[in-house]
């Protein structure tokens, strides 16, 4: 599936990460080339939530996932999604899904959903940055930028996205600057979305890969474009605190704790723009440099 294609480019995304099911517990999702030729991770995570959340009581939500990436996906070919139905409790369903691409595992996933149930409520405080009403968007900001993307991707990177994202502190990925690990980008889906939070959850899963290991390399002064860096999503996980919808704009406040030994470790936290805080991210990346002689 190109992601330059005419039309509402938000319904197909939702259609894409809705899934097809062929079997009981076993789904199928087609994939979409953002033109690196591997499948994007956040597909895959939101696909997975997708396949798990269709097999799950209705009033129970996702509160928990935690997902690892074993083999690179082929952005040409399909996605198997088998859901192993664990546990239904009387407040939690536990599920496990594997997605499989050529016969072999590509990403395993655990998560968790339970019952809506009030308990203490407390939460961080919304970092105090620029609102996304001024700034500029990525696309544009990719478009200043274009004789710099190599001709095979350029248009991808430069065609309209579903996801609009405006980012608080950017950095020119082709002269990068040393600074601080940490990144602010606001997002939103360009169009009105369906009523039911599943739909927003996964949706969110899709986006959350999106910026957070690349903040591990802003205190080396290196980033993703660089052909010396090979990077990677190696596992993820998310927790939901509260409801949120994905057609408002959400901050994403990403920092990065460590890098060592060829890994990069990044946390994002993920707050309403009048600051509740409705997820929060961890991720660690492959961040392999490898100068040329």
């Amino acid at each position: 599936m190109s992601v330059c294609v005419e039309g509402n480019i938000l319904e197909e995304l939702l259609k894409l990460l809705k899934l097809e099911k062929i079997e009981e517990n076993i789904f199928r999702g087609q994939s979409q080339d953002l033109g690196f030729g591997n499948v994007f991770g956040g597909q895959v995570l939101g696909q997975a939530l997708s396949a798990a959340s269709q097999t799950v009581p209705d009033g129970r939500y996702a509160h928990s996932l935690h997902g690892y990436f074993m083999r690179a996906g082929d952005a040409g070919k399909p996605i198997v999604y088998t859901v192993d139905c664990i546990r239904d409790g009387k407040s939690f369903t536990t599920r496990r899904v594997v997605a499989v691409q050529k016969g072999r595992a590509i990403f395993s996933m655990a998560a968790s959903f339970q019952i809506e149930e009030p308990g203490f409520d407390h939460q961080d405080e919304m970092p105090a940055v620029m609102g996304p009403d001024g700034l500029e968007p990525e696309r544009e900001t990719a478009r200043k930028l274009a004789e710099h993307i190599p001709p095979g991707i350029r248009e991808k990177i430069l065609c309209a996205k579903p996801i609009e994202i405006r980012h608080v502190n950017p950095v020119n990925p082709f002269r990068p600057e040393k600074r601080t690990p940490e990144k602010y980008v606001w997002f939103r889906a360009i169009g009105p979305m369906p009523g039911e939070m599943a739909v927003h959850q996964y949706l969110l899963a899709y986006a959350s890969d999106f910026n957070l290991v690349g903040t591990s390399l802003y205190p080396h002064g290196h980033t993703f474009w660089e052909p010396e860096m090979q990077m990677a999503s190696l596992d993820h996980a998310m927790w939901f605190h509260r409801d949120f919808r994905m057609d408002d704009w959400l901050l994403y406040a990403m920092q990065s704790p460590s890098a060592s030994r060829a890994r990069g470790l990044a946390i994002g936290r993920i707050f309403t723009r009048d600051g509740r805080l409705v997820a929060t991210v961890s991720q660690e990346g492959l961040v392999r440099y490898r100068p040329r002689k």
